[in-house]
Parts: C-alpha cells; sequence; structure tokens
C-alpha cells in the first residue's frame, strides 16, 4: 500500500483548478501520515465505497489535512481512526492554546480553509476529533455520521473529544443533518481563545445526537449562531465518562464565553444526566420551543439539574433580554429555570414533573443546599437569583403565564433569593399545581 499512499500523496499535491476530481480506489486505504489536499480539490470515494484507515503506527494531526487551502471538497468516505492502536490519555488543551495545536490522531482537519465541503461521511474510533476546524469560513458539514469517538483524560473521564469543534473565529458555517453516537465528549461546538475572534454566522440544525458524555451541542465563544431542529437522547451517559472533576455537567444545549444575538429553537432531547440548557455568556438572544423530558427514576441522573439555568462567567457579557418562550421541562431532577440579570420574558413555558429529588426534605440523598443561605434555590420551579459566577440580581423580568408542576410546586413555584423583591419583576397568571392534581 505505501506506494499507492505516495501516488495519492503526489496527487493531491499536485491537484490544480483544471485537474481537481480525485476519486479514490475502492476497499481499505491505509495511513501512516496524514494525507494533505490542496486548493481546488473534489476528493472522493469511489461509489463501491472506499476506508480511510489509519495504520497502528500511524503519526500525525489527522488522516486528511486542509491547511490553508480554497474551494476543497471531500464526500463519500469512510474513515476509521484505529483508535485502540493509535489513542492515548491527553487533557483538555490549555486555555491558551488552539486545539488544532494541541491534538493529534483527528479524522480531518481543516485549518485557514475557505469554502469547504464535508459530506456524506462516516466516521468512527477516531482517538480525538473526527472533524476540527480552525480559523476557517465558508463551511458545509452535512449527512455526516459519527460513532464511537473521542479519547480520556487521566482519571479515564472525557476530555470534551469525539465530535464536530469549529474554533478560533470560524464563521459562515452549518452543521446540518448528521448523526452522532457513542461520543466521548462534546457531540458539535463552537470555542475560541478568549483573545480570539468570536465564531459566528453559523446553523446546526437537523442533528440526532445518541449517548452523548459531554454536551450534545455547545455554543462558546460566538455571535448569531441558530441551533433548531436538533434531537438526541441519553446526555450525560455513560456515567462514568463524565467529567465531574473539572465540573463539566452534561448540558444538552450548552452556552459559554461570550454568545449573543443567538437562538435555540424546537430541539428535543431525552434522557439528559444533566442540564436541558445552559446559558453562561448567553444574552440579547432567543430560547423557544425547545424540550427536555426526563421519564427514569431520579436515581438514574447523578449530575441531574435544572432546565434551563443563566450564568455569566464571561466578563465582557450580563445576563440580559434573553426570550424564553414556549419550552417544555419535564421531570427535571431540580428546578426548572434559573433567573439572574435584566430584561428577560418567561413566557408560555411547561415546567412539568419538577424536583423529582423531592428537595429539601430528600437532602442527604440529593444534595439539595446547592449554595448557602439560599435553601430555596433547588426545590423551587422558577427561581429569582441574586447572581451566580458575579453578581447579577433578578430584577425587570417578565414571568407570565407559565405552567408550573411537581414535588409541592403549588408552595414552591415561583421563588425568590434573599435580598431579591417580588416587586421588583413582574409575575403574573402563572398555573402552580402539585403534582398530579
Amino acid at each position: 500500500m505505501r506506494p499507492l499512499l505516495l501516488a495519492l500523496g503526489c496527487v493531491l499535491a499536485a491537484c490544480s483548478p483544471k485537474t481537481n476530481i480525485v476519486t479514490l480506489p475502492p476497499g481499505v486505504v491505509e495511513l501512516d501520515r496524514p494525507m494533505e489536499v490542496a486548493s481546488n480539490t473534489s476528493l472522493r470515494g469511489d461509489p463501491a465505497g472506499t476506508i480511510i484507515r489509519a495504520k497502528d503506527g500511524f503519526e500525525g494531526a489527522a488522516l486528511i489535512l486542509c491547511r490553508n487551502v480554497a474551494n476543497v471538497r471531500i464526500e463519500n468516505i469512510t474513515l476509521d481512526g484505529n483508535r485502540e492502536a493509535v489513542g492515548q490519555r491527553i487533557e483538555m488543551a490549555p486555555s491558551d492554546v488552539p486545539f488544532a495545536r494541541f491534538y493529534p490522531n483527528n479524522g480531518i482537519l481543516a485549518v485557514n480553509a475557505r469554502n469547504l465541503l464535508i459530506a456524506d461521511l462516516r466516521i468512527g474510533e477516531i482517538a480525538n476529533f473526527p472533524i476540527l476546524v480552525s480559523a476557517s469560513s465558508g463551511v458545509l458539514i452535512e449527512r455526516v455520521k459519527v460513532k464511537a469517538s473521542g479519547s480520556h483524560n487521566r482519571r479515564g473521564r472525557n476530555n470534551t473529544t469525539g465530535g464536530i469543534l469549529l474554533e478560533e473565529g470560524t464563521g459562515d458555517f452549518q452543521v446540518l443533518d448528521s448523526e452522532f453516537r457513542g461520543i466521548r465528549g462534546n457531540g458539535v461546538w463552537t470555542h475560541s481563545l478568549y483573545t480570539s475572534p468570536r465564531n459566528g454566522g453559523g446553523r446546526i440544525a437537523g442533528n440526532f445526537f445518541e449517548r452523548i458524555g459531554r454536551d450534545a451541542i455547545q455554543i462558546g465563544h460566538a455571535i448569531s449562531i441558530d441551533v433548531s431542529d436538533n434531537a438526541g437522547r441519553e446526555i450525560g451517559f455513560p456515567v462514568e465518562e463524565v467529567d465531574m472533576e473539572a465540573r463539566a455537567i452534561p448540558v444538552a444545549i450548552d452556552t459559554a464565553g461570550n454568545v449573543e444575538n443567538t437562538r435555540y429553537l424546537r430541539n428535543r432531547f431525552e434522557e439528559v444526566n444533566g442540564k436541558c440548557i445552559d446559558l453562561d455568556g448567553f444574552h440579547h438572544g432567543e430560547v423557544r420551543e425547545n424540550q427536555c423530558v426526563n421519564s427514569r427514576p431520579p436515581e438514574s441522573y447523578p449530575h441531574g439539574n435544572f432546565g434551563i439555568v443563566m450564568n455569566n462567567s464571561n466578563p465582557d457579557m450580563q445576563s440580559e433580554k434573553i426570550q424564553i418562550v414556549g419550552n417544555v421541562m419535564d421531570g427535571m431532577l431540580f428546578g426548572g429555570i434559573f433567573v439572574i440579570g435584566s430584561g428577560h420574558v418567561l413566557e408560555g413555558n411547561k415546567l412539568l414533573n419538577l424536583n423529582t429529588a423531592q428537595c429539601n426534605e430528600n437532602a442527604a440523598k440529593f444534595g439539595c443546599y446547592y449554595a448557602p443561605g439560599e435553601p430555596d434555590m433547588l426545590q423551587s420551579g422558577i427561581y429569582l437569583g441574586k447572581g451566580a459566577e458575579r453578581p447579577a440580581p433578578a430584577r425587570n423580568n417578565v414571568i407570565r403565564d407559565n405552567e408550573i408542576s411537581g414535588f409541592r410546586m403549588q408552595r414552591r413555584c415561583i421563588a425568590f433569593a434573599p435580598g431579591i423583591r417580588p416587586d421588583a419583576n413582574y409575575v403574573e397568571r402563572n398555573i402552580c399545581r402539585e403534582q398530579g392534581k
């Protein structure tokens, strides 16, 4: 196979706009080093089926490399990363190092790419990231099936790897109609260093996630992203993959950094061992018609949490003007929505079967006292807090026409942190009832 690999490498490197279609041979193509793709190349698998597989001694950043390229298409190929042979335990990248420079043994690595299409791929057993796109634009990833990928840290927990990552200011991107199963880390996510441009102008839609160890979707350090019509089940499973030493509570749709002008719309998830939607850094955006349903006993969710949680870890943002409308949170271990900041609208949400942990009566079993001096936090349906990572008292928020049910919810429906006056927010026409009534 070695002469064939050298020949393929020469063909790809020599491709010009006039000779840009490369069809790989049928069967298994084994690599011991990366295959580099030049600009104006269409790399295709044979109609009979092409598998690109990492040899036991493979060394390199990825099976397929796209560096400083434009107008590249990669289609109809199976990638086998041979994870058991080439993978190793590795920590999460330091906060000042792009992931593209840190993790080896990826599937496809694209850096500074323009007009990149990746479609109809089947990817499995990748040690780190099946697809990692960094500092790029005009990226379309669609109809990709990813399974059984990602590595562990030294404690045997997930280290974020295993799915698709877009980082370092990647813009004008779409991840559509793809499947992710058995992913140790995050399914699809954006990330950039604090000092780097934010990712922007993206769409993540129509994807399915099953058995994800960290977050199904994470929007990090971004602007103008639509996350819509995705679905999934068993987020935060298997339990032993969860990186609780780093407090990486699994989330169906997570947020990090400074995120604005972004929408989470009509996403559906079942069996979430964590939070449904985390809004840490999210502001001036919309969360509409999403649904999370947990139907198992509370003991099945050792990392279970609230349905929707606001936070403000990033110093460049304030939790302001979020529309949380028409969502369904059913069977959450604790409460329905945790609120900080101002100018939010919480309207027409159905927060059902809440507090399955039965806090605070069952505190010895489920650890219901999270914040000192705030005993109502985990036992209420909607909790208006005084802040999270930084002070941000809940005020001038509209909370109306929500349906709230669950353990003791008739009495604990809407609660206020110490120092938060009820008349500082507009609370009206909410329906509060006990479970089963």
